[in-house]
């Protein structure tokens, strides 16, 4: 039995039909930048998420850029972004003329409590990362940030869907960064990418960023760049909207099964409150000091595995820091992300448990 990780070649034959539909329908309508599909996009995300303001844009890193940028940081300015996490969240930092500060995490990969010992006189700007899926402690987090007088941008592109306290990820800081990559719970068929803001100023600046600078075309306000969302892929994840919450139980009731599988494996660390609400089971990453021998085993078998992510920010020749991030590093080499997507079939989950069992009991 071959098990990719994740194949999207799996879509459902009725959603493959009603995402032909809709391009018929914009290729008809000949309007392929802006549009009625990208109204439509904001105002359910709106809608969903409870946001004021959700502002499409090409991706989820560009997203991330804009926000630093709508706030003013820049050269000379520091940002605090944990040492685990996709190569973006230090990279837009950097793409700004700003520097990023690297703190170590948590067991599970998000920002470590103590972050704001990283706080200097040049701190302008804190980034959590809601890792995984899995929403950081925002009550805690924005007070601090408060205290210290910091712009709190939120990277929630792995946690489209999570909700905490009835907040969603991303509607909690100054701006939050969404990614609808294909892989995310909530995928395009493409590159595209959004910021929510709850402030109606930082939203026209957003808005003015993405689009050359420009209220009205011909008249620039400032230096901006073309960050618009393509109308067809505004079009696709409008389709891909329609089946989020059905996707979302199929994921939580496979992360039940390995829960309810694997937790008696004392070698194994599980995920932490992935059924709950502040998670949305965008990835299954167990912890295991034979991380290695557990994935060629399992790649022996047919079964496919990810690493997310084999290397911390600061050790990255980029990005280059000083510090020991222990948390982040027994992460990095003990992590690894098991199938889980609304395209796996129960006799797929059931064997790939069977695999586990069979790797740890030998």
């Amino acid at each position: 039995m071959k098990i990719p990780f994740l194949d999207l070649r799996r879509m459902e034959e009725s959603l493959k039909s009603r995402l032909k539909s809709r391009f018929s329908e914009v290729l008809e309508a000949g309007i392929f930048s802006g549009g009625k599909e990208v109204e439509t996009l904001e105002g359910a995300i709106s809608d969903f998420l409870q946001s004021n303001y959700s502002i499409a844009c090409t991706n989820g890193t560009d997203a991330l850029e804009l926000a630093l940028r709508a706030l003013g940081i820049g050269p000379g300015d520091e940002v605090i972004v944990p040492a685990m996490t996709w190569v973006s969240t230090a990279e837009a930092v950097v793409l700004v003329g700003a520097k990023p500060v690297f703190w170590d995490t948590d067991q599970y990969g998000l920002l470590r409590t103590d972050w704001e010992k990283a706080v200097t006189p040049k701190t302008k700007a804190v980034i959590p990362v809601h890792l995984y899926g899995k929403m950081v402690d925002m009550n805690s987090l924005m007070a601090k940030a408060k205290q210290h007088h910091l712009f709190l941008i939120e990277d929630a592109a792995q946690a489209f869907g999570a909700f905490k306290d009835e907040k969603a990820a991303g509607t909690w800081g100054d701006v939050g960064c969404l990614s609808f990559y294909p892989t995310k719970n909530l995928g395009s068929l493409g590159e595209a990418g959004m910021c929510l803001a709850q402030d109606a100023q930082i939203s026209v600046k957003i808005r003015l960023l993405l689009n050359h600078g420009q209220p009205i075309r011909d008249q620039h306000e400032l230096v901006g760049r073309n960050s618009r969302i393509d109308t067809v892929q505004a079009a696709f994840l409008n389709v891909m909207l329609e089946d989020f919450e059905q996707n979302q139980s199929r994921r939580k009731a496979i992360a039940m099964s390995y829960l309810e599988a694997f937790q008696n494996i004392s070698e194994m660390i599980l995920p932490e409150g992935i059924l709950a609400k502040d998670h949305n089971a965008h990835l299954f990453v167990i912890q295991t000091r034979q991380r290695d021998k557990l994935k060629k085993f399992l790649a022996e078998k047919g079964i496919g595995t990810a690493i997310h992510y084999p290397t911390i920010l600061p050790d990255m020749k980029p990005y280059l820091s000083v510090g020991d991030f222990p948390n982040a590093r027994n992460l990095a080499n003990q992590g690894l992300s098991l199938p889980l997507n609304p395209y796996l079939r129960e006799e797929e989950v059931g064997e790939i448990i069977k695999m586990v069992h069979s790797f740890f009991k030998a």
